[in-house]
Protein backbone atom coordinates (compact mmCIF):
# COMPACT_ATOMS: atom_id res chain seq x y z
CA UNK A 1 0.00 0.00 0.00
CA UNK A 2 1.36 3.46 -0.79
CA UNK A 3 1.40 6.03 1.30
CA UNK A 4 2.44 9.79 1.25
CA UNK A 5 5.79 11.10 2.53
CA UNK A 6 3.52 12.57 5.38
CA UNK A 7 1.84 9.94 6.38
CA UNK A 8 5.42 7.97 6.53
CA UNK A 9 6.55 10.65 8.47
CA UNK A 10 3.99 10.21 11.15
CA UNK A 11 3.78 6.38 11.45
CA UNK A 12 7.50 6.27 11.64
CA UNK A 13 6.41 8.92 15.18
CA UNK A 14 3.84 6.45 16.14
CA UNK A 15 5.97 3.61 15.93
CA UNK A 16 8.66 5.09 18.07
CA UNK A 17 5.92 6.19 21.32
CA UNK A 18 6.12 9.68 19.75
CA UNK A 19 2.39 11.24 21.48
CA UNK A 20 3.08 15.02 21.17
CA UNK A 21 4.86 17.41 19.00
CA UNK A 22 5.61 20.81 19.45
CA UNK A 23 5.23 23.17 16.39
CA UNK A 24 5.36 26.67 14.43
CA UNK A 25 3.04 25.09 10.96
CA UNK A 26 4.62 26.07 7.58
CA UNK A 27 4.04 25.76 3.94
CA UNK A 28 7.05 23.40 3.41
CA UNK A 29 5.46 20.39 5.25
CA UNK A 30 1.60 20.82 4.62
CA UNK A 31 1.81 17.01 3.98
CA UNK A 32 3.32 16.13 7.45
CA UNK A 33 0.27 18.20 8.99
CA UNK A 34 -2.48 16.65 6.99
CA UNK A 35 -1.16 13.25 7.60
CA UNK A 36 -1.06 14.78 11.96
CA UNK A 37 -5.07 15.18 11.51
CA UNK A 38 -5.10 11.61 11.41
CA UNK A 39 -3.45 10.30 13.93
CA UNK A 40 -3.98 10.74 17.69
CA UNK A 41 -0.49 12.66 17.99
CA UNK A 42 -1.16 15.33 20.05
CA UNK A 43 0.24 19.15 18.74
CA UNK A 44 1.35 22.27 20.68
CA UNK A 45 1.21 25.08 18.39
CA UNK A 46 3.71 27.98 19.13
CA UNK A 47 4.12 31.26 19.05
CA UNK A 48 8.02 31.06 18.03
CA UNK A 49 10.13 28.49 16.51
CA UNK A 50 12.60 29.19 19.51
CA UNK A 51 9.79 28.34 22.23
CA UNK A 52 8.86 24.86 20.22
CA UNK A 53 12.26 23.79 20.00
CA UNK A 54 12.86 24.41 23.80
CA UNK A 55 9.17 22.82 24.53
CA UNK A 56 10.79 19.55 22.86
CA UNK A 57 13.96 19.53 24.78
CA UNK A 58 12.18 19.39 28.21
CA UNK A 59 9.93 16.56 27.01
CA UNK A 60 13.60 15.09 26.52
CA UNK A 61 14.90 16.05 29.17
CA UNK A 62 12.04 15.20 31.50
CA UNK A 63 10.95 11.55 29.99
CA UNK A 64 14.82 10.41 28.19
CA UNK A 65 13.08 9.82 24.87
CA UNK A 66 13.63 12.52 21.99
CA UNK A 67 11.17 15.81 22.37
CA UNK A 68 9.53 16.05 18.79
CA UNK A 69 9.34 19.22 17.02
CA UNK A 70 8.46 20.87 13.52
CA UNK A 71 9.37 24.12 12.20
CA UNK A 72 9.49 25.33 8.38
CA UNK A 73 12.80 26.34 6.43
CA UNK A 74 15.14 29.26 6.66
CA UNK A 75 13.93 31.55 9.34
CA UNK A 76 12.19 28.92 10.84
CA UNK A 77 14.61 26.86 11.62
CA UNK A 78 16.78 29.40 12.70
CA UNK A 79 14.70 30.88 15.02
CA UNK A 80 14.45 27.42 16.28
CA UNK A 81 18.38 26.66 16.70
CA UNK A 82 18.42 28.41 20.16
CA UNK A 83 16.36 25.01 21.29
CA UNK A 84 18.97 22.90 19.56
CA UNK A 85 21.60 24.84 21.20
CA UNK A 86 20.18 23.85 24.51
CA UNK A 87 20.02 20.40 23.65
CA UNK A 88 23.20 19.94 22.38
CA UNK A 89 24.80 21.52 25.61
CA UNK A 90 22.92 19.52 27.80
CA UNK A 91 23.04 16.55 26.10
CA UNK A 92 19.03 15.90 25.74
CA UNK A 93 17.51 13.81 23.14
CA UNK A 94 15.66 15.50 20.71
CA UNK A 95 14.66 15.26 17.04
CA UNK A 96 14.19 18.55 14.85
CA UNK A 97 12.02 17.78 11.89
CA UNK A 98 12.58 20.79 8.81
CA UNK A 99 10.41 21.45 6.34
CA UNK A 100 12.95 22.35 2.92
CA UNK A 101 12.50 23.93 -0.36
CA UNK A 102 11.74 21.34 -3.13
CA UNK A 103 14.29 19.42 -4.64
CA UNK A 104 14.65 20.81 -8.36
CA UNK A 105 14.87 24.09 -6.58
CA UNK A 106 17.99 23.05 -4.54
CA UNK A 107 21.32 25.32 -5.04
CA UNK A 108 19.66 28.04 -6.37
CA UNK A 109 19.18 30.04 -2.99
CA UNK A 110 15.44 29.02 -3.34
CA UNK A 111 12.46 31.15 -1.03
CA UNK A 112 14.01 30.74 2.71
CA UNK A 113 16.81 27.97 1.66
CA UNK A 114 19.15 27.17 3.92
CA UNK A 115 21.74 23.84 3.39
CA UNK A 116 20.90 22.74 7.27
CA UNK A 117 23.81 19.99 6.86
CA UNK A 118 26.45 23.27 6.48
CA UNK A 119 24.54 25.57 9.05
CA UNK A 120 23.48 23.21 12.08
CA UNK A 121 26.27 20.56 12.22
CA UNK A 122 27.77 22.04 15.43
CA UNK A 123 24.25 22.16 17.35
CA UNK A 124 23.22 18.62 16.17
CA UNK A 125 24.63 15.10 16.70
CA UNK A 126 23.66 14.78 12.65
CA UNK A 127 22.03 16.27 10.42
CA UNK A 128 20.21 14.41 7.46
CA UNK A 129 18.19 15.11 4.52
CA UNK A 130 15.62 12.78 3.45
CA UNK A 131 15.30 12.78 -0.72
CA UNK A 132 13.47 9.41 -1.45
CA UNK A 133 10.49 9.00 0.33
CA UNK A 134 10.75 4.98 0.92
CA UNK A 135 13.70 5.95 2.92
CA UNK A 136 11.57 7.42 5.76
CA UNK A 137 11.61 4.76 8.34
CA UNK A 138 15.41 4.14 7.80
CA UNK A 139 16.33 8.03 8.40
CA UNK A 140 13.64 8.55 11.45
CA UNK A 141 14.92 4.92 13.16
CA UNK A 142 18.48 6.59 12.62
CA UNK A 143 17.43 9.23 14.40
CA UNK A 144 16.07 8.09 17.37
CA UNK A 145 18.88 6.03 17.66
CA UNK A 146 21.41 8.91 17.39
CA UNK A 147 19.58 11.43 19.64
CA UNK A 148 19.86 8.45 22.58
CA UNK A 149 22.84 6.78 22.09
CA UNK A 150 25.69 7.24 24.47
CA UNK A 151 25.86 11.52 24.94
CA UNK A 152 22.38 12.15 23.59
CA UNK A 153 21.39 15.05 21.89
CA UNK A 154 19.75 16.44 19.29
CA UNK A 155 19.26 15.34 15.58
CA UNK A 156 18.00 17.69 12.54
CA UNK A 157 15.68 15.97 9.31
CA UNK A 158 15.51 17.99 6.64
CA UNK A 159 12.19 17.45 4.39
CA UNK A 160 11.61 18.53 0.69
CA UNK A 161 7.91 19.48 0.47
CA UNK A 162 7.92 17.77 -2.68
CA UNK A 163 9.40 14.70 -1.48
CA UNK A 164 6.69 14.42 1.54
CA UNK A 165 4.25 14.40 -1.74
CA UNK A 166 5.45 11.40 -3.28
CA UNK A 167 3.69 8.43 -2.98
CA UNK A 168 5.41 5.29 -2.74
CA UNK A 169 5.61 2.25 -1.19
CA UNK A 170 8.17 1.47 2.33
CA UNK A 171 8.21 -0.90 4.95
CA UNK A 172 6.32 -0.28 8.15
CA UNK A 173 8.12 1.53 10.75
CA UNK A 174 9.58 -0.33 13.61
CA UNK A 175 11.07 1.23 17.48
CA UNK A 176 14.37 2.33 17.59
CA UNK A 177 16.69 0.11 19.74
CA UNK A 178 18.08 1.92 22.38
CA UNK A 179 22.09 1.09 22.97
CA UNK A 180 23.23 0.60 26.68
CA UNK A 181 26.87 0.51 27.15
CA UNK A 182 27.73 -1.60 30.74
CA UNK A 183 30.71 -1.29 33.03
CA UNK A 184 33.33 -4.40 32.93
CA UNK A 185 33.57 -6.72 35.86
CA UNK A 186 36.95 -5.68 35.83
CA UNK A 187 36.29 -1.85 35.98
CA UNK A 188 34.09 -2.18 38.82
CA UNK A 189 36.83 -4.16 40.75
CA UNK A 190 39.07 -1.32 40.34
CA UNK A 191 36.72 1.04 41.15
CA UNK A 192 35.82 -0.83 44.30
CA UNK A 193 39.54 -0.58 45.21
CA UNK A 194 40.05 3.16 44.36
CA UNK A 195 37.30 3.32 46.83
CA UNK A 196 38.07 1.46 49.63
CA UNK A 197 41.42 3.38 49.41
CA UNK A 198 40.37 6.65 49.33
CA UNK A 199 40.69 9.23 52.49
CA UNK A 200 38.39 11.72 51.49
CA UNK A 201 35.99 10.23 47.97
CA UNK A 202 33.10 12.52 46.84
CA UNK A 203 30.50 11.50 43.80
CA UNK A 204 29.46 14.58 41.70
CA UNK A 205 26.17 13.81 39.39
CA UNK A 206 25.33 14.97 36.56
CA UNK A 207 24.80 14.77 32.52
CA UNK A 208 21.17 12.42 31.06
CA UNK A 209 20.06 9.22 30.86
CA UNK A 210 19.12 8.62 34.55
CA UNK A 211 15.81 7.42 35.78
CA UNK A 212 13.81 6.39 38.94
CA UNK A 213 15.49 3.43 39.78
CA UNK A 214 18.82 4.73 39.28
CA UNK A 215 18.22 7.64 41.14
CA UNK A 216 17.16 5.07 44.00
CA UNK A 217 20.10 3.10 43.44
CA UNK A 218 23.13 5.80 43.60
CA UNK A 219 21.19 6.88 47.16
CA UNK A 220 21.45 3.11 48.52
CA UNK A 221 25.09 3.53 47.46
CA UNK A 222 25.84 6.44 49.18
CA UNK A 223 24.14 5.67 51.99
CA UNK A 224 26.02 1.92 52.31
CA UNK A 225 29.38 4.05 51.86
CA UNK A 226 28.18 6.94 53.46
CA UNK A 227 29.58 8.82 50.56
CA UNK A 228 29.27 12.79 50.01
CA UNK A 229 27.25 13.20 46.91
CA UNK A 230 27.01 16.77 45.13
CA UNK A 231 25.22 17.44 41.92
CA UNK A 232 26.57 19.03 38.97
CA UNK A 233 24.90 22.60 37.74
CA UNK A 234 21.31 23.11 36.95
CA UNK A 235 21.10 18.93 37.50
CA UNK A 236 20.11 19.39 41.21
CA UNK A 237 16.72 17.00 41.00
CA UNK A 238 19.26 13.79 40.94
CA UNK A 239 19.58 13.74 44.46
CA UNK A 240 17.88 14.81 47.76
CA UNK A 241 18.83 17.76 49.00
CA UNK A 242 17.80 16.54 52.57
CA UNK A 243 19.71 13.41 52.60
CA UNK A 244 22.36 13.26 55.17
CA UNK A 245 24.79 12.66 52.14
CA UNK A 246 23.83 15.46 50.22
CA UNK A 247 27.22 18.16 49.86
CA UNK A 248 25.27 20.99 47.81
CA UNK A 249 25.35 22.14 43.95
CA UNK A 250 29.07 21.83 42.04
CA UNK A 251 27.46 25.23 39.86
CA UNK A 252 27.57 29.02 39.38
CA UNK A 253 28.64 30.58 42.49
CA UNK A 254 29.45 27.13 44.43
CA UNK A 255 29.85 27.34 48.49
CA UNK A 256 33.46 28.41 49.06
CA UNK A 257 33.71 25.50 51.51
CA UNK A 258 32.14 22.89 49.19
CA UNK A 259 34.71 23.87 46.47
CA UNK A 260 37.20 23.46 48.73
CA UNK A 261 36.05 19.76 49.39
CA UNK A 262 35.93 19.22 45.65
CA UNK A 263 39.70 20.71 45.24
CA UNK A 264 40.95 18.52 48.06
CA UNK A 265 39.15 15.28 47.50
CA UNK A 266 41.48 12.50 47.15
CA UNK A 267 39.25 10.45 44.37
CA UNK A 268 36.53 12.57 42.54
CA UNK A 269 33.39 10.19 41.26
CA UNK A 270 31.81 11.79 38.09
CA UNK A 271 29.07 10.27 37.40
CA UNK A 272 27.14 11.12 34.08
CA UNK A 273 28.49 14.49 33.64
CA UNK A 274 31.35 16.28 31.63
CA UNK A 275 32.24 18.44 34.25
CA UNK A 276 32.47 21.18 31.86
CA UNK A 277 32.83 25.67 32.10
CA UNK A 278 29.92 25.85 34.53
CA UNK A 279 30.14 22.85 37.38
CA UNK A 280 33.83 23.24 37.38
CA UNK A 281 33.65 26.88 38.09
CA UNK A 282 35.73 27.92 35.00
CA UNK A 283 38.10 24.81 35.21
CA UNK A 284 39.31 25.44 38.28
CA UNK A 285 38.35 22.91 40.41
CA UNK A 286 40.30 20.25 38.31
CA UNK A 287 43.64 21.18 36.56
CA UNK A 288 43.56 20.10 33.02
CA UNK A 289 44.75 18.00 31.69
CA UNK A 290 45.86 16.29 35.15
CA UNK A 291 43.95 16.20 37.72
CA UNK A 292 45.18 16.48 40.84
CA UNK A 293 42.31 13.94 42.65
CA UNK A 294 42.34 10.74 41.78
CA UNK A 295 39.49 10.85 38.74
CA UNK A 296 37.30 8.32 37.71
CA UNK A 297 34.59 9.40 35.15
CA UNK A 298 31.55 7.39 34.11
CA UNK A 299 30.12 8.68 30.84
CA UNK A 300 28.20 6.49 28.72
CA UNK A 301 30.25 8.18 25.61
CA UNK A 302 33.70 7.07 24.92
CA UNK A 303 34.71 10.24 23.34
CA UNK A 304 33.60 12.58 26.01
CA UNK A 305 36.31 10.34 28.46
CA UNK A 306 39.64 12.06 28.28
CA UNK A 307 38.74 14.91 26.34
CA UNK A 308 39.14 17.09 28.75
CA UNK A 309 40.09 15.50 31.89
CA UNK A 310 42.65 12.77 31.95
CA UNK A 311 40.82 10.11 34.31
CA UNK A 312 42.59 7.44 36.09
CA UNK A 313 39.72 5.00 35.64
CA UNK A 314 37.60 5.84 32.14
CA UNK A 315 33.80 3.67 32.82
CA UNK A 316 31.99 3.96 29.67
CA UNK A 317 28.50 3.41 30.81
CA UNK A 318 25.05 5.05 30.89
CA UNK A 319 24.61 6.27 34.66
CA UNK A 320 21.86 3.83 35.13
CA UNK A 321 23.93 0.82 34.31
CA UNK A 322 26.78 2.24 36.08
CA UNK A 323 24.35 2.67 39.30
CA UNK A 324 23.20 -1.40 38.45
CA UNK A 325 26.48 -2.84 39.27
CA UNK A 326 27.17 -0.58 42.26
CA UNK A 327 24.12 -2.85 43.50
CA UNK A 328 27.29 -5.34 43.94
CA UNK A 329 29.60 -3.72 45.70
CA UNK A 330 29.89 -4.50 49.30
CA UNK A 331 31.13 -1.62 51.75
CA UNK A 332 34.19 -2.19 54.18
CA UNK A 333 33.22 -2.34 58.16
CA UNK A 334 35.37 0.81 58.33
CA UNK A 335 34.74 3.97 56.76
CA UNK A 336 37.36 6.80 57.70
CA UNK A 337 35.09 10.18 55.45
CA UNK A 338 32.36 9.15 57.87
CA UNK A 339 32.72 12.80 59.26
CA UNK A 340 33.48 14.30 56.48
CA UNK A 341 30.30 13.46 54.86
CA UNK A 342 28.38 14.77 58.10
CA UNK A 343 30.35 18.18 57.74
CA UNK A 344 29.75 18.93 53.94
CA UNK A 345 25.88 17.94 54.86
CA UNK A 346 25.88 20.54 57.36
CA UNK A 347 27.62 23.14 55.77
CA UNK A 348 24.92 22.51 52.62
CA UNK A 349 22.43 23.52 54.72
CA UNK A 350 23.75 26.32 56.03
CA UNK A 351 25.20 27.45 52.61
CA UNK A 352 21.38 27.13 51.54
CA UNK A 353 19.72 29.07 54.57
CA UNK A 354 17.84 32.17 53.18
CA UNK A 355 19.43 35.74 54.42
CA UNK A 356 18.19 37.61 57.03
CA UNK A 357 18.32 41.07 55.17
CA UNK A 358 17.34 42.22 51.45
CA UNK A 359 17.16 45.79 50.14
CA UNK A 360 13.83 46.76 48.82
CA UNK A 361 10.09 46.10 50.14
CA UNK A 362 10.28 42.52 48.36
CA UNK A 363 12.70 39.97 50.31
CA UNK A 364 13.23 37.22 47.88
CA UNK A 365 14.66 34.91 51.07
CA UNK A 366 11.06 35.29 52.51
CA UNK A 367 9.55 33.93 49.10
CA UNK A 368 11.74 31.08 48.88
CA UNK A 369 10.59 30.35 52.43
CA UNK A 370 7.08 30.24 51.37
CA UNK A 371 7.84 28.43 48.71
CA UNK A 372 9.61 25.76 50.43
CA UNK A 373 7.14 25.73 53.31
CA UNK A 374 3.83 25.50 50.45
CA UNK A 375 4.91 23.58 47.58
CA UNK A 376 4.85 19.70 46.79
CA UNK A 377 8.04 17.90 46.67
CA UNK A 378 7.27 16.56 43.47
CA UNK A 379 6.70 20.45 42.17
CA UNK A 380 8.61 20.97 38.87
CA UNK A 381 10.37 23.97 39.00
CA UNK A 382 12.09 25.26 35.38
CA UNK A 383 13.99 28.61 34.51
CA UNK A 384 16.01 30.38 32.25
CA UNK A 385 19.24 32.17 32.73
CA UNK A 386 19.94 35.21 35.02
CA UNK A 387 21.09 36.15 38.40
CA UNK A 388 17.26 35.18 39.42
CA UNK A 389 17.46 32.01 39.36
CA UNK A 390 20.02 31.95 42.01
CA UNK A 391 17.42 32.26 44.31
CA UNK A 392 16.11 28.88 42.99
CA UNK A 393 19.14 27.08 42.88
CA UNK A 394 20.55 27.86 46.18
CA UNK A 395 17.24 27.70 48.45
CA UNK A 396 15.13 25.59 47.03
CA UNK A 397 16.11 21.83 48.36
CA UNK A 398 14.86 19.53 45.52
CA UNK A 399 13.52 16.25 46.89
CA UNK A 400 12.63 14.02 43.87
CA UNK A 401 13.75 13.00 40.57
CA UNK A 402 11.67 14.99 37.50
CA UNK A 403 11.26 18.34 39.47
CA UNK A 404 13.71 20.72 37.13
CA UNK A 405 14.08 21.96 34.16
CA UNK A 406 16.74 24.28 33.68
CA UNK A 407 19.34 25.07 30.50
CA UNK A 408 23.00 24.17 31.89
CA UNK A 409 23.90 26.22 28.53
CA UNK A 410 22.66 29.34 30.10
CA UNK A 411 20.28 30.05 27.41
CA UNK A 412 17.39 32.94 28.12
CA UNK A 413 14.04 32.48 27.39
CA UNK A 414 13.85 28.63 28.11
CA UNK A 415 12.22 28.88 31.55
CA UNK A 416 8.38 29.12 30.45
CA UNK A 417 8.52 27.03 27.13
CA UNK A 418 9.53 24.43 29.71
CA UNK A 419 6.41 25.06 31.54
CA UNK A 420 4.32 24.99 29.46
CA UNK A 421 5.93 21.13 28.31
CA UNK A 422 6.19 20.01 31.54
CA UNK A 423 2.58 21.03 32.58
CA UNK A 424 1.78 19.07 29.58
CA UNK A 425 3.29 16.15 30.41
CA UNK A 426 2.18 16.17 33.93
CA UNK A 427 -1.30 17.63 33.95
CA UNK A 428 -1.49 16.90 37.62
CA UNK A 429 1.48 18.00 39.37
CA UNK A 430 2.01 21.89 39.79
CA UNK A 431 4.78 23.43 37.55
CA UNK A 432 6.84 26.70 38.61
CA UNK A 433 8.14 29.14 36.25
CA UNK A 434 10.66 31.37 37.15
CA UNK A 435 11.91 33.81 34.85
CA UNK A 436 13.55 37.45 35.19
CA UNK A 437 11.93 40.41 33.26
CA UNK A 438 14.67 40.19 30.09
CA UNK A 439 14.31 36.80 30.79
CA UNK A 440 10.60 36.18 29.82
CA UNK A 441 10.30 38.88 27.12
CA UNK A 442 12.58 36.36 25.34
CA UNK A 443 9.69 33.57 25.01
CA UNK A 444 6.61 35.17 27.01
CA UNK A 445 4.47 34.98 23.63
CA UNK A 446 4.48 31.20 24.44
CA UNK A 447 2.28 31.99 27.71
CA UNK A 448 -0.40 32.29 25.03
CA UNK A 449 -0.35 28.61 24.33
CA UNK A 450 0.03 28.02 27.96
CA UNK A 451 -3.66 29.69 27.58
CA UNK A 452 -4.26 27.81 24.50
CA UNK A 453 -4.15 24.57 25.91
CA UNK A 454 -5.19 25.20 29.50
CA UNK A 455 -2.08 25.13 31.19
CA UNK A 456 -2.23 26.10 34.42
CA UNK A 457 1.51 26.96 35.02
CA UNK A 458 2.30 29.91 37.31
CA UNK A 459 4.92 32.00 36.12
CA UNK A 460 7.04 34.26 38.70
CA UNK A 461 8.26 37.16 36.63
CA UNK A 462 11.23 38.74 38.82
CA UNK A 463 11.16 42.08 37.68
CA UNK A 464 14.20 44.12 38.48
CA UNK A 465 14.15 46.44 35.12
CA UNK A 466 17.65 45.39 33.91
CA UNK A 467 19.68 42.63 32.21
CA UNK A 468 20.61 41.42 35.90
CA UNK A 469 23.78 39.69 35.19
CA UNK A 470 24.97 41.64 32.60
CA UNK A 471 24.88 44.84 34.56
CA UNK A 472 26.25 42.94 37.99
CA UNK A 473 29.67 41.32 35.79
CA UNK A 474 29.52 45.45 34.34
CA UNK A 475 29.32 47.35 37.84
CA UNK A 476 32.16 44.67 38.71
CA UNK A 477 34.22 45.74 35.76
CA UNK A 478 32.98 49.32 34.54
CA UNK A 479 31.60 50.50 37.92
CA UNK A 480 29.09 53.21 37.38
CA UNK A 481 29.17 53.22 33.70
CA UNK A 482 25.86 51.56 32.92
CA UNK A 483 25.51 50.73 28.98
CA UNK A 484 22.71 48.70 27.62
CA UNK A 485 21.36 47.10 30.30
CA UNK A 486 18.39 48.94 31.48
CA UNK A 487 14.73 47.79 30.40
CA UNK A 488 11.54 49.75 30.34
CA UNK A 489 9.35 46.77 30.96
CA UNK A 490 5.03 46.18 30.66
CA UNK A 491 2.57 45.30 33.33
CA UNK A 492 3.17 41.93 33.31
CA UNK A 493 -0.23 40.86 35.51
CA UNK A 494 -1.83 43.00 32.67
CA UNK A 495 -0.13 41.01 30.02
CA UNK A 496 -1.31 38.19 31.31
CA UNK A 497 -4.72 38.51 31.96
CA UNK A 498 -4.63 40.31 28.02
CA UNK A 499 -3.58 36.83 26.99
CA UNK A 500 -6.33 35.29 28.82
CA UNK A 501 -4.74 34.21 32.09
CA UNK A 502 -4.55 35.29 35.54
CA UNK A 503 -2.19 38.33 36.86
CA UNK A 504 -0.85 39.31 40.35
CA UNK A 505 1.62 41.87 41.14
CA UNK A 506 4.06 41.54 44.08
CA UNK A 507 5.33 44.73 45.32
CA UNK A 508 5.69 44.07 49.49
CA UNK A 509 7.34 40.84 50.81
CA UNK A 510 3.69 40.00 52.80
CA UNK A 511 1.88 40.21 49.38
CA UNK A 512 3.15 37.32 48.05
CA UNK A 513 1.72 34.16 49.97
CA UNK A 514 -1.75 35.55 48.50
CA UNK A 515 -0.96 36.62 45.16
CA UNK A 516 -0.04 32.98 44.59
CA UNK A 517 -3.02 31.50 46.76
CA UNK A 518 -4.78 33.22 44.41
CA UNK A 519 -2.89 32.48 40.68
CA UNK A 520 -2.98 28.89 42.19
CA UNK A 521 -7.02 28.89 42.43
CA UNK A 522 -7.61 30.56 39.60
CA UNK A 523 -7.03 27.38 37.60
CA UNK A 524 -5.96 29.36 34.97
CA UNK A 525 -1.95 30.40 33.35
CA UNK A 526 -0.78 33.05 35.57
CA UNK A 527 2.18 35.44 35.98
CA UNK A 528 2.72 36.65 39.13
CA UNK A 529 5.08 39.80 38.82
CA UNK A 530 7.77 40.23 41.99
CA UNK A 531 8.89 44.34 41.78
CA UNK A 532 12.50 43.75 43.19
CA UNK A 533 14.72 46.46 44.13
CA UNK A 534 17.53 46.51 41.70
CA UNK A 535 20.13 46.47 44.75
CA UNK A 536 19.40 42.77 45.57
CA UNK A 537 21.01 41.48 42.86
CA UNK A 538 22.64 38.55 44.47
CA UNK A 539 21.62 37.07 47.67
CA UNK A 540 24.34 38.45 49.51
CA UNK A 541 25.63 41.74 47.75
CA UNK A 542 24.38 44.49 46.68
CA UNK A 543 24.73 46.14 43.14
CA UNK A 544 26.67 49.23 45.31
CA UNK A 545 28.58 46.66 47.27
CA UNK A 546 29.75 44.89 43.48
CA UNK A 547 30.58 48.13 42.21
CA UNK A 548 32.42 49.56 44.97
CA UNK A 549 34.84 46.76 44.69
CA UNK A 550 36.63 47.54 41.77
CA UNK A 551 36.74 51.22 43.06
CA UNK A 552 38.60 49.99 46.03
Amino acid sequence: MKRTGGQLIVEALKANGVERISCVPGESFLAVLDALHDSDIDVLVCRQEGGAAMMADAWGRLTGEPGICMVTRGPGATNASAGLHIARQDSIPMILFIGQVQRDAREREAFQEVEFRRAFTEFAKWVGEIDDAARIPEFVTRAFAVATSGRPGPVVLTLPEDMLRDEVEAPSAKRYMPVESHPGKRQMEDFRERLIAAERPMVVLGGTRWDEEAIAGIRSFSERFNLPVGCSFRRQMLFDHLHPNYAGDVGIGINPALAKEVKEADLLILLGGRFSEMPSSSYTLMDIPYPQQQLVHVHPDASELGRVYRPDLAICASPADFVAALADLEAPVELPWSTRTERMHGAYLAWSKTPEKSPGAVHMGRVMDWIEANTAPDTIFTNGAGNYATWLHRFHRFRRFNTQAGPASGSMGYGLPAAVAAKQLFPDREVICFAGDGCFMMHGQEFATAVQYDLPLIALVINNSMYGTIRMHQEREYPGRVSATALKNPDFAAFARAYGGHGETVRATEEFGPAFERARASGKPAIIEIVLDPEAITPSRTLTEISQTKSR
